[in-house]
């Protein structure tokens, strides 16, 4: 009855090693300045405490004050320090930055261009929408769901409230209708509704349904077998209402105020495309055990 939830994205791979091993290269670089700023600042230390504090007055290997001793053991483990970054680990020196820069700028082009030959693929196939919707110019094509505040639908293939007079107004509205549904919406059903006619969306072959239901493969088809109903009405689930909202004309929601667990969701409802035209509320009661609301929305 319900669809997938999307995917979250997630970062590539390659491009998360490469910003790793930036960030390393990074507290090399920051290492190698602190410790030059310390080796300055102890240098001075040295030679301050030597000559005005006399420090270690009295040692002089050789004739030379120690702190030139202690200056150049210090340099020797400075230009150590800086050897390791610059050579010992010369790939992470300006031409490997180059290079890493070069790959990263690959990878972008790659992936605009992908994005390129998708819009292209949509421009080819914004004619078959416009079929698509042209069949259906005489009709309203209405979506009808029950969500709750977070646009939850359902949870396990079923709903997840009862309110009586929300199937009321279902039967009402969608009485002499076509109603078009996934494969699992269909079957959640213990039998076909009456009255209406049933247009089943479905990927497998030989799908077995009643006398009278219409199986299609896909939602272009649902939407031509229903042409000649002034008012067809869309019912789930969850990915057939993701592909139906770029066709409705209008949505009849009734809006459950309440958060449920849910693995199925409804699509967020863009109020610059939509707009509320229409809003009945519906308190709880012994009957009903939440509290909703009536919403019809058209396209602007």
């Amino acid at each position: 009855m319900f669809g997938k939830k999307k995917e979250t994205p997630q970062i590539d791979k390659e491009q998360l090693e490469l910003i790793k091993t930036a960030q390393k290269r990074i507290k090399q670089k920051r290492s190698l300045y602190i410790h030059f700023v310390f080796f300055l600042i102890g240098s001075l230390a040295f030679i301050i405490a030597n000559l005005v504090f006399n420090v270690g007055a009295t040692v002089s290997p050789l004739g030379i004050n120690w702190f030139v001793y202690a200056i150049l053991a210090w340099s020797i483990l400075f230009i150590y320090h800086a050897f390791n970054v610059y050579f010992t680990h010369k790939f992470l020196g300006e031409a490997w930055e180059k290079e890493q820069l070069n790959k990263l700028v690959a990878l972008q082009k790659e992936r605009i261009a992908k994005l390129e030959q998708q819009v292209e693929k949509d421009m080819l196939l914004a004619p078959e929408k416009k079929r698509l919707v042209t069949n259906s110019k005489n009709s309203e094509i209405t979506i009808i769901v029950a969500a709750g505040e977070n646009d939850e639908i359902g949870k396990d293939n079923q709903l997840i409230w009862h309110l009586s007079d929300d199937l009321k107004r279902f039967k009402e509205l969608t009485n002499g209708h076509h109603i078009i549904m996934g494969r699992k919406t269909f079957e959640s059903f213990p039998k076909p509704l009456p009255n209406r006619i049933h247009v089943v969306i479905s990927r497998q072959a030989n799908y077995q349904v009643p006398t009278g239901v219409i199986v299609v493969n896909n939602l272009q088809d649902a939407f031509d077998v229903a042409k000649s109903d002034k008012q067809p009405f869309v019912i789930g689930g969850g990915e057939i209402y993701t592909q139906a909202m770029a066709f409705a004309d209008k949505i009849e929601l009734t809006r459950v105020h309440e958060n449920f667990d849910a693995d199925t969701f409804f699509p967020k409802i863009d109020p610059t495309i939509w707009k509320e035209v229409n809003k009945t509320n519906h308190p709880k009661d012994e009957k009903h055990l939440h509290a909703f609301s009536f919403l019809t929305y058209v396209k602007h």
